[in-house]
């Protein structure tokens, strides 16, 4: 018999994960997630780097196979790596008592959601993105050293910005391209398949593709508020910009207005798996 995407993503567990192998799972995948989708901008955007300007799909496919990597990475807790899929879960579980934040049932090992679990996914998450992007800084430290002409491209390695700032407007794309990942996430059990982690990641390369042309699409808040705390901090012989905390908030409360609203969409439209 063929598996679900959501049997894939969350292997049968014996026993719940406890507190610590919450926290660790999402800390390890998320940092995963985050090592591998900054470098990928690192890559594209700096000097003296052998893939410098490789363009916008490179970018699409680094961040697709990155989510790949860090979903596998956190099997444990169901691989969000992204508030916006716990907060996700917490709404559709208020809809559907038998929703769990990794989506075996609890006799099986799911993980209830409760406002304790829902916490210690999002830190986790955080410190993860935040290691991750340290991680991806030390790997192109000499790179970052290098004089730009304009600096902003050392900001792009790490956060996301508008092409065209009009913060309501990138809100709405933010709300948009949210919606899409998460509305895929509740439907995706849906269909027999064997590709597990593999279309997550495919859809994350067709929001890039398709959605992430205005605003460099976040869609998930620890991507962007994790590595900028880290630019921020970190020094750079050759100098950088400002860490454009202005915009900061739109991928903030985007991806957390899409996480309320998918599950009554979805749910409400009789679609949820």
């Amino acid at each position: 018999m063929l598996a679900t995407l959501n049997d894939l993503l969350v292997p049968m567990v014996a026993a719940t994960p406890s507190s610590g192998e919450i926290f660790a799972s999402e800390f390890f995948g998320t940092a995963i997630l985050l090592m591998f989708g900054v470098g990928t901008c690192c890559t594209n955007n700096l000097l003296k780097s052998k893939g410098k300007g490789g363009g916008w799909l490179m970018i699409n496919f680094g961040w697709g196979l990155a989510v790949y990597m860090g979903v596998y990475a956190a099997y444990k807790t169901g691989g969000h790596l992204n508030p916006a899929v716990t907060i996700m879960k917490a709404v559709w579980h208020g809809m559907d008592s038998n929703v769990t934040l990794n989506g075996p049932s609890i006799a099986k090992g799911g993980i209830p959601v409760t406002t304790t679990n829902v916490i210690i996914y999002i830190v986790a998450q955080l410190l993860g993105a935040m290691v991750g992007a340290l991680l991806a800084y030390l790997t192109y430290k000499k790179q970052f050293d290098q004089p730009m002409e304009d600096p902003r491209p050392k900001l792009w390695c790490f956060s996301t910005a508008p092409e065209v700032r009009s913060y309501g407007w990138n809100l709405v794309t933010e709300i948009i391209g949210t919606f899409g990942l998460l509305a895929f996430v509740m439907v995706s059990g849906g269909t027999p398949t064997q590709v597990g982690p593999l279309a997550v990641a495919l859809c994350i390369v067709v929001i890039g593709i398709a959605l992430g042309g205005p605003t460099g699409y976040a869609i998930n808040h620890v991507r962007d508020l994790g590595p900028r705390i880290i630019f921020s901090l970190l020094p750079m012989k050759g100098g950088k910009p400002d860490a454009d905390w202005a915009y900061s908030w739109v991928p903030l409360v985007g991806p957390t207005i899409a996480a309320i609203i998918t599950p009554l969409i979805v749910v409400g439209l009789g679609m949820a798996a």
